[in-house]
């Protein structure tokens, strides 16, 4: 009997380290996030860097590639829906057909740059082209009840950056600052899981971006991701599904 379950032992960890049972890095533990389940469907929402998240480096494929290398057996299926120039009116707008219709188990939200960037002077010096910070948080509010009345798990992200500069010196930061504390805001109140990028980032930038560069570290023009950075999103938001796994690249 202790023979047979000596063997059964040694067998099973050969499985894991042959990767067989490669799905158990979609389990929860303790304290971790809810499993992943068979037949997931993923839906990430967003604008232009959510758009760009499909590309061949892109943190959407990244994370597609890490799911169907880890979570093979589960058949997860991903879908962008990230459309350039984007805020949170237009998501409320496209919700139904873009994402609802697409009947997601998992919806990442990653917006709130251009919220906060299209804001910008008239000629008759009034701010306009971004969105006033009632109509964000009233705005993400709506979309995740609706996101959730469906049945689907929320991943709320925080915006990311507007400039790399890591000492606070970028033109819109005390801005984002204050859109970024409102999706916080709104994550708490409707009990939703929170992915602050935004405080993920400023970390980064504080450590990486020793010569305060506008851009060239995590982004391409202080905005769009680079390389670094969809990695770097692509860790996060695995992180958030459970998964703690280096990314996988497109072959």
């Amino acid at each position: 009997m202790q023979r047979r379950t000596m063997l059964a032992a040694v067998a099973l960890t050969l499985a894991f380290a042959a990767g067989v049972l490669s799905a158990g890095a979609c389990r929860a533990a303790d304290g971790a996030p809810p499993a992943l389940a068979k037949g997931d469907r993923i839906v990430f929402l967003g604008d232009s860097i959510t758009q760009g998240g499909g590309g061949a480096k892109g943190y959407i494929t990244l994370v597609k590639n890490t799911l169907d290398e880890k979570c093979r057996d589960l058949g997860i299926e991903v879908f962008n829906a990230g459309i350039s120039g984007n805020k949170v009116p237009d998501l409320q707008r496209r919700l139904q057909k873009d994402v609802l219709d697409r009947k997601p188990t998992i919806v990442f939200i990653y917006i709130g740059i251009n919220d906060v960037w299209h804001w910008n002077k008239n000629p008759q010096g009034e701010m306009v082209g971004g969105t006033t910070k009632d109509k964000y948080e009233a705005g993400l509010k709506e979309i995740i009840g609706k996101i959730k009345a469906a049945g689907a798990r929320v991943i709320l992200c925080t915006p990311s950056v507007i400039g790399e500069k890591g000492d606070g010196s970028n033109e819109r930061d005390a801005m984002l600052d204050e859109y970024s504390d409102i999706s916080r805001k709104v994550a708490a109140e409707t009990g939703t899981q929170l992915l602050d990028l935004r405080k993920a980032f400023l970390a980064y930038e504080r450590i990486s971006n020793k010569q305060n560069k506008h851009a060239g570290v995590l982004t391409g023009d202080g905005v769009h991701l680079n390389d670094a950075g969809n990695k770097f999103v692509a860790t996060g938001m695995l992180k958030a599904l459970g998964i703690d796994a280096e990314p996988v690249a497109s072959k």
